[in-house]
């Protein structure tokens, strides 16, 4: 599946101006997409293109982008995420986030994991940033708890599709 999930991403989304991508780094024990096909590829197939992934600030409750390829030391946080060693870069160094789902619907409102990280993240990246859903599963309907402080998706990739908004 993320074999499938990676084909996708590089088959639908135009890298041509993208100059930094921030990927989470998958947690197998939540069951989110492997993004190491995605980052892998970048870092052989575009030199160019920055890869960035998140650190939890757990102070202040937020993520980070820290930016990271082969050669970067990894840690353990608390919560047994491998976060990227190093310092914070600027959201808006960003063209594209992806961004890990447990289900989102046909117009773009995500479920996540209930700590609001990415919805906060996500009003510090430019207004052309490309923020990307990754989920396994195909979109529902509707969400129906919305709140004025969830962050819409651009568009989202399933092994099977993408789903733009």
């Amino acid at each position: 599946m993320a074999r499938d999930t990676a084909d996708r991403f590089f088959a639908t989304i135009d890298l041509d101006r993208v100059r930094g991508v921030h990927t989470f780094i998958s947690i197998r024990d939540l069951n989110e997409i492997d993004t190491s096909a995605i980052y892998f590829r970048l870092w052989r197939d575009h030199p160019e293109i920055r890869t960035f992934a998140p650190r939890m600030e757990l102070d202040s409750g937020e993520i980070s982008s820290v930016e990271f390829d082969s050669a970067t030391e990894m840690i353990v946080n608390r919560w047994g995420i491998r976060e990227p060693a190093g310092p914070a870069s600027q959201a808006e160094d960003l063209d594209i986030v992806l961004v890990p789902l447990l289900c989102f619907d046909r117009s773009g409102h995500r479920v996540g994991y209930g700590g609001g990280y990415y919805d906060r993240f996500l009003t510090k990246v430019r207004p052309d940033c490309l923020k990307l859903g990754l989920c396994f599963f195909p979109p529902v309907p509707m969400i129906s708890d919305v709140t004025e402080r969830d962050v819409r998706l651009d568009a989202a990739i399933t092994p099977t599709a993408l789903f733009r908004f």
